[in-house]
């Protein structure tokens, strides 16, 4: 079994394309570098060490392809096997690799919810353990990791940028920058519509579940976002600006991402790279939500979902 981290440190680069457009310094933290192409192994990578070294002998994560890509390669990296629930939604080619990694894989449920559910019925027998996409301490202590590589290169940012899900990148953004004493940097919390759990709760006041997912940001895909995430907002333990772009928005910012940086990244990152493309921090900035900002962070979360293929369909499908 591997000791060693199962991430790697990935690289911090000053985007010229991005700060001529911002008006100000952006900075990108390129998670869609690590060896699964999302940030989801920092996190995952840690629980499951942990669960292994407290002698689990299996596996198993129910995801949307990210964190289930993530878990199988952790299990094959600590000789762990693992299994993979996925929902109908996921692409035949995220299926594909998840088994590559060693992984079995079962296709269950129309969203995320329920796949989960069989998940959860499958961890229950003796020495399974179930793998939770994003609603763990252990993951967020493991996504925070990229928050600490972040301040040793760079100085105090103005706000970091980084799209919602379930809740565990937002979870592990903060606590990385609670972690290295930035408590006061304000987080961009970006969702595309239709895939915004995190918003409707932040409007209800109270964890709100979506009827379903309708946004192309498959892997923005929980129908419920976890409580922690809500809590840091509701509670004002850190700022979060819950923000929405549409589908249009999300799928130009990763055509625009391509042409300036030659790299390929899904709806889900286009999300937060549409903070800066379609200028939601002068949006925030009017409403007086956010001060003046020299100096921003994206977390360029994924370029695991996405093709050459769906990006030519959704630039044709979004007339761009």
């Amino acid at each position: 079994m591997s000791s060693e981290q199962l991430h790697i440190k990935t690289p911090l680069l000053e985007s010229h394309p991005l700060s001529k457009h911002a008006g100000f310094k952006v900075w990108l933290k390129l998670e869609n570098t690590q060896p699964t192409s999302t940030f989801k192994i920092r996190g995952i990578g840690n629980l499951c060490q942990k669960v292994a070294k407290a002698g689990c002998k299996q596996i198993v994560c129910s995801s949307g392809g990210n964190a289930g890509l993530a878990a199988a390669y952790a299990g094959r990296r600590l000789g762990v096997p693992a299994t993979i629930i996925v929902p109908e939604t996921t692409p035949q080619f995220t299926v594909e690799r998840l088994r590559e990694e060693g992984a079995t894989v079962e296709v269950y449920g129309k969203v995320w919810d329920e796949a989960n559910e069989k998940a959860m019925k499958l961890a229950s027998q003796p020495d399974h353990v179930l793998v939770h996409p994003f609603d763990h301490p252990d993951i967020w202590e493991g996504h925070g990791t990229m928050i600490v590589e972040i301040s040793e290169e760079i100085a105090k940012p103005d706000v970091v940028i980084a799209s919602v899900g379930g809740g565990g990148l937002m979870c592990g953004v903060i606590n990385g920058l609670w972690r290295v004493g930035w408590k006061d940097v304000p987080v961009i919390a970006m969702e595309t519509k239709g895939c915004d759990s995190f918003n409707a709760a932040v409007q209800a006041g109270k964890l709100v579940t979506l009827p379903a997912i309708t946004s192309i940001a498959k892997c923005l895909g929980s129908t419920t976002v976890c409580s922690k995430v809500l809590q840091y907002h509701t509670e004002g333990l850190h700022a979060i600006h819950s923000e929405l772009v549409s589908d249009t928005h999300a799928v130009s910012a990763c055509l625009k991402f391509t042409d300036d940086h030659r790299m390929l990244v899904e709806p889900a990152c286009g999300a937060s790279l549409a903070a800066i493309y379609s200028d939601v921090i002068p949006k925030l900035q009017k409403e007086g939500k956010l001060g003046e900002v020299h100096s921003a962070v994206v977390i360029v979360c994924g370029g695991n979902s996405v093709t050459m293929e769906l990006l030519d369909q959704w630039r044709t499908q979004f007339g761009l």
